[in-house]
């Protein structure tokens, strides 16, 4: 005698809130990221004097122990870094870098008021592309200080970028500055173009050692790194060291240096090398809060940096970085320290380069995949009469189900293609390629081995989806190495992200947990698929915003509403106004902990979603949303993974969603994947918009969740003729129940909270 399955009831999803709300509170006194050990921050610490020295084009390739004894001497008793020289201008140009270091926001110089450098207009193919060089125009109306005439131009410039930029806020923030050079000029002027003390060069300089005495605030132009050759790099490198040299002399006691490449010198952006050394400044990497990872510095954290050392704090509404902190992990040997930094460069620029042709093929490969299967799924279909189309033979479905696996598992594959080091050989594209593809390949072929993935219908939906997660999910716990300056991570170039979850495996990772909850959810009991599902979602939450881990609180936001949604939807039948009041209830408690948390951070701890409630509540948000929509605007025209994810949509809903297309009975035998989807699709949408990736993140969760869904689809059309028999519902019952041949279809039968599920399997 069959027993129907008990509905699924309120306490269950009660149970869920009361999850989610244990969890949140876990996060809450998780939230605060272990704090880096502190540079200087007692009076008794504070420098008397701060240095900036600047060099575009700066890397860490150029400085060793015989050319740049100086540079080299520094590093070794100071703390370092990779510097990201993002500025409102790509590529960082002299004038853009200079001019960000003075403002410590986000600025662009480049084109106003200057001409073009002679020789750019036609660049030799061969060789790299060169910036614009520094041309800018300096009056000395008297002996001691300059003016900047077209300053009032350039401030203006500002107002229609959405940064809010003021230039020359540093040197508004103390009462004398220095500069020595055109570079530091553009750093020190003043809003109204005034620079308060100024000197050509370093030799004009009658006497340094007052000079660097006369005001709290240095900055000097040490000259730039722009050679079309190595032979030409060395020798500017080795001239900006001999210039280091001078200043080393003329040093005033307790006094702390900050050397710095300022600004890219080619067409294309690199990482540069960024050094402190003083007192509190002995070994160690350098980090901020902006970058919240060890041995990583954004150029405009300087400023704020300057300003922090003399013992005064940075405009927060005008200045957007963090002063730097130091953080451990550094190295004892300089030269492996000094590799690495040229290691990460390397890697950034390579993936950069070769990001774009991976994801523009993924998407061809799988809108090829997409148009291959239509034909076999409506042969696939069993129509209810006597005749119907011709199956298609097994070795097309197993060939075609190998590539659809295959598909799914290309962006994990691909982040797990970081492991071996691509980008330090020639030709690193195709190399990537070789690498990602034989990853790939492993991965289906272990998948395709499993007994579940041939015996079970949601197999391979399950297996992939749990390889997806635990991709992404370990990656997290070891510190998210995969992810940065990786092909499907993050650019430290791009200065968005340096550590926690980035949008690509935002996508992966929300499909992953999606799913694998899905599936596991159709093993158990109707009345406890919701605190399952929560469970499973509870732990990816916590995954993505834990700053130690995700760092991503609407990351977080968004995958608490997907797992919601899933939660009410995955016992079956209607949504009905119960489940989805208790649903909302749920996300918005998640929602309210989450802001609530990282609001009381500190200024310089919180996540972005905290600092968007801080501009929120003091009037500083516009900058912050102009910045948001033009992210999104931007990532919605130029991103193969808005192609993806537009063209999964359309044959998710024109295709599998048609009677033949196999999705809808997918649904009806198996409801929490109904609901998995649903999640997918919410928590991907949602958290592309508050990322500012627009359809980015929704793009990678459908790389990896519609062709194995496509899969399953197949799978149950392969079915549709066999009679089911209904097991009776007990903890061990599952959706795989044995079916037996039919001489006719079974009606079908319909799923609701009352009725018992139809299931089928192969």
């Amino acid at each position: 005698m069959l027993r129907r399955p008990a509905p699924a009831s309120t306490a269950s999803l009660l149970a869920l809130l009361a999850l989610l709300g244990l969890v949140l509170s876990l996060a809450g006194t998780l939230f605060a990221a272990p704090a880096a050990a502190a540079g200087p921050t007692t009076e008794d610490d504070e420098a008397d004097y701060v240095i900036v020295a600047g060099a575009a084009g700066l890397r860490w390739d150029d400085i060793d122990a015989d050319r740049t004894p100086n540079l080299w001497k520094l590093a070794e008793r100071g703390s370092i870094g990779s510097l990201s020289t993002r500025s409102a201008h790509s590529p960082t140009c002299p004038a853009d870098g200079w001019l960000t270091l003075g403002a410590g926001n986000y600025a662009e110089r480049t084109g106003v008021g200057e001409e073009p450098a002679d020789g750019v207009t036609e660049p030799d193919p061969d060789a790299p592309q060169l910036c614009q060089k520094l041309d800018v125009a300096i009056e000395r109306p008297d002996a001691v200080g300059a003016y900047l005439p077209d300053q009032a131009a350039v401030v203006e410039h500002q107002r229609e970028l959405p940064f809010g930029a003021v230039p020359g806020a540093l040197a508004q923030s103390v009462r004398c500055t220095a500069a020595v050079g055109p570079g530091a000029a553009v750093a020190a002027a003043r809003s109204y173009g005034r620079v308060d003390r100024y000197h050509p060069t370093l030799a004009a300089v009658p006497d340094a050692k007052k000079a660097f005495s006369e005001c709290l605030l240095t900055i000097v132009d040490l000259g730039a790194i722009d050679g079309r050759t190595p032979a030409q790099r060395l020798r500017q490198a080795a001239a900006v060291d001999k210039q280091l040299g001078q200043l080393l002399a003329a040093r005033p006691k307790n006094s702390t240096l900050l050397v710095a490449g300022v600004a890219d010198t080619e067409a294309s952006s690199r990482l540069h090398a960024v050094i402190a050394d003083g007192k509190g400044w002995e070994g160690g990497y350098l980090t901020s809060a902006t970058t919240g990872r060890a041995g990583y510095l954004q150029l405009v954290d300087l400023a704020p940096t300057a300003l922090h050392l003399l013992g005064r704090d940075a405009p927060k509404r005008i200045m957007v970085g963090h002063p730097a902190v130091l953080a451990d992990g550094r190295p004892a040997d300089l030269d492996q320290a000094t590799a690495a930094g040229t290691d990460a460069d390397r890697r950034a620029a390579a993936a950069r380069t070769v990001s774009v042709s991976f994801f523009w093929l993924l998407a061809l490969v799988q809108i090829g995949l997409f148009t291959a299967v239509v034909p076999l799924l409506r042969r696939s279909y069993r129509h209810a009469g006597p005749t119907g189309p011709t199956p298609p033979s097994q070795r097309l479905v197993s060939l075609l189900e190998v590539l659809l696996t295959g598909a799914s598992l290309a962006l994990p594959a691909a982040l797990i293609a970081g492991v071996v080091p691509w980008w330090r050989f020639g030709r690193r594209g195709l190399i990537f390629g070789l690498v990602t593809a034989g990853i790939t390949l492993l991965l289906t072929f272990v998948t395709v081995r499993l007994p579940v993935y041939r015996k079970r219908t949601l197999g391979p939906v399950g297996v992939v989806a749990a390889i997806a997660a635990a991709v992404v999910g370990i990656d997290l716990i070891t510190g998210a190495r995969l992810q940065l300056n990786g092909v499907a991570g993050y650019s430290a170039l791009e200065g968005n992200r340096y550590a926690g979850i980035g949008i690509v495996g935002m996508g992966v990772f929300f499909a992953g947990v999606l799913l694998t909850a899905g599936t596991l959810a159709q093993l158990v009991p109707q009345r406890n698929r919701p605190l399952l599902v929560g469970a499973i979602g509870a732990a990816g939450v916590l995954l993505v915003g834990i700053p130690a881990l995700g760092a991503d609180a609407g990351g977080a936001v968004a995958l608490t509403a997907g797992v919601c949604l899933a939660a009410a939807l995955c016992p079956g039948g209607w949504l009905t106004f119960k489940r989805l009041a208790l649903a909302m209830l749920a996300g918005l408690a998640a929602t309210v902990v989450f802001a609530l948390v990282d609001v009381r951070q500190p200024v310089d701890q919180q996540g972005s979603l905290g600092r968007f409630l801080t501009q929120l509540s003091d009037g500083t948000s516009g900058p912050t949303l102009s910045r948001l929509g033009d992210a999104n605007r931007i990532a919605l025209v130029t991103s193969p993974l808005t192609v993806l994810a537009l063209v999964s949509g359309v044959f998710l809903w024109v295709v599998l969603m048609r009677p033949w297309g196999g999705l809808k009975r997918l649904y009806g035998i198996y409801p929490p994947i109904r609901a998995a989807v649903a999640g997918i699709g919410l928590a991907s949408i949602v958290g592309g918009l508050l990322g500012g990736a627009a359809l980015n993140v929704a793009g990678a969760a459908a790389a990896t969740a519609i062709p194995v869904l496509t899969l399953g689809a197949m799978r149950v059309l392969g079915h549709a003729a066999d009679r089911t028999r209904i097991a009776e519902e007990s903890p061990g019952a599952g959706p795989m129940s044995e079916t037996i041949p039919a001489e006719q279809p079974p009606a079908p039968a319909a799923v609701s909270d009352d009725t018992p599920e139809a299931v089928s399997g192969p």
